[in-house]
Protein backbone atom coordinates (compact mmCIF):
# COMPACT_ATOMS: atom_id res chain seq x y z
CA UNK A 1 0.00 0.00 0.00
CA UNK A 2 1.36 3.51 -0.85
CA UNK A 3 2.65 5.36 2.14
CA UNK A 4 0.47 8.43 3.21
CA UNK A 5 2.42 11.28 3.48
CA UNK A 6 1.06 14.93 3.95
CA UNK A 7 2.33 15.40 0.04
CA UNK A 8 0.24 12.62 -1.18
CA UNK A 9 -2.95 14.35 0.67
CA UNK A 10 -2.08 18.05 -0.50
CA UNK A 11 -2.02 16.36 -3.94
CA UNK A 12 -5.43 14.39 -3.94
CA UNK A 13 -7.02 17.52 -2.78
CA UNK A 14 -5.52 19.47 -5.63
CA UNK A 15 -6.96 16.40 -7.72
CA UNK A 16 -10.00 16.83 -6.20
CA UNK A 17 -10.19 20.44 -7.11
CA UNK A 18 -10.26 21.71 -2.82
CA UNK A 19 -8.00 23.22 -0.81
CA UNK A 20 -7.63 22.54 2.93
CA UNK A 21 -5.89 24.89 5.46
CA UNK A 22 -2.59 23.26 7.28
CA UNK A 23 -4.54 22.22 10.14
CA UNK A 24 -6.98 20.74 8.45
CA UNK A 25 -4.41 18.68 6.52
CA UNK A 26 -2.62 17.90 9.62
CA UNK A 27 -6.00 16.65 11.37
CA UNK A 28 -6.44 14.38 8.46
CA UNK A 29 -3.39 12.57 8.35
CA UNK A 30 -3.44 12.08 12.11
CA UNK A 31 -6.50 10.67 10.89
CA UNK A 32 -4.87 8.21 7.75
CA UNK A 33 -2.22 7.26 10.61
CA UNK A 34 -4.94 5.80 12.92
CA UNK A 35 -6.53 4.55 9.89
CA UNK A 36 -3.56 2.69 8.77
CA UNK A 37 -2.70 1.31 12.28
CA UNK A 38 -5.95 -0.46 12.49
CA UNK A 39 -5.86 -1.93 8.84
CA UNK A 40 -2.65 -3.63 10.07
CA UNK A 41 -4.50 -5.09 12.87
CA UNK A 42 -6.51 -6.22 10.86
CA UNK A 43 -3.96 -7.86 8.33
CA UNK A 44 -2.70 -9.30 11.64
CA UNK A 45 -5.52 -11.97 12.28
CA UNK A 46 -4.90 -15.36 11.09
CA UNK A 47 -7.04 -16.47 7.97
CA UNK A 48 -7.72 -13.10 7.23
CA UNK A 49 -6.61 -13.73 3.61
CA UNK A 50 -8.29 -16.67 2.80
CA UNK A 51 -11.76 -15.29 3.56
CA UNK A 52 -14.12 -14.56 0.82
CA UNK A 53 -15.29 -10.73 0.53
CA UNK A 54 -18.46 -9.64 1.53
CA UNK A 55 -20.57 -7.20 -0.76
CA UNK A 56 -23.20 -7.99 1.73
CA UNK A 57 -23.36 -8.35 5.53
CA UNK A 58 -26.51 -11.18 5.35
CA UNK A 59 -26.86 -13.79 3.44
CA UNK A 60 -29.95 -13.12 1.17
CA UNK A 61 -31.23 -16.10 -1.00
CA UNK A 62 -34.73 -15.24 -2.98
CA UNK A 63 -36.80 -18.10 -3.47
CA UNK A 64 -40.22 -16.56 -3.06
CA UNK A 65 -41.10 -14.52 -6.06
CA UNK A 66 -44.79 -14.55 -6.87
CA UNK A 67 -45.92 -15.88 -10.47
CA UNK A 68 -46.47 -13.53 -12.78
CA UNK A 69 -50.23 -13.96 -13.37
CA UNK A 70 -52.08 -12.04 -15.87
CA UNK A 71 -54.94 -10.33 -14.58
CA UNK A 72 -57.84 -7.58 -15.78
CA UNK A 73 -56.71 -4.22 -15.43
CA UNK A 74 -58.91 -1.88 -12.99
CA UNK A 75 -60.91 0.20 -15.15
CA UNK A 76 -60.19 4.37 -15.12
CA UNK A 77 -62.88 5.02 -12.33
CA UNK A 78 -62.31 2.40 -10.25
CA UNK A 79 -58.58 3.71 -10.23
CA UNK A 80 -59.58 7.41 -9.68
CA UNK A 81 -61.92 6.36 -7.02
CA UNK A 82 -59.48 6.76 -3.66
CA UNK A 83 -57.59 9.59 -5.64
CA UNK A 84 -57.50 13.05 -3.96
CA UNK A 85 -57.53 15.25 -6.63
CA UNK A 86 -58.05 14.00 -10.20
CA UNK A 87 -58.15 16.73 -13.47
CA UNK A 88 -58.69 15.48 -16.95
CA UNK A 89 -59.44 11.91 -15.83
CA UNK A 90 -55.56 11.36 -14.05
CA UNK A 91 -54.87 11.97 -10.93
CA UNK A 92 -53.37 15.85 -9.89
CA UNK A 93 -50.34 16.15 -7.99
CA UNK A 94 -48.82 19.00 -6.28
CA UNK A 95 -45.80 20.91 -8.52
CA UNK A 96 -42.75 18.91 -7.49
CA UNK A 97 -39.97 21.08 -9.46
CA UNK A 98 -39.72 25.01 -9.39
Amino acid sequence: MKEITMDVLKDAANRLLFTMSEEQYQTLYDEFKILTKQMERIGEIPGVDDAEPMTFPFDCTVTYLREDVAEKPLDRDEALKNAGSVQDHQIKLPKVVG
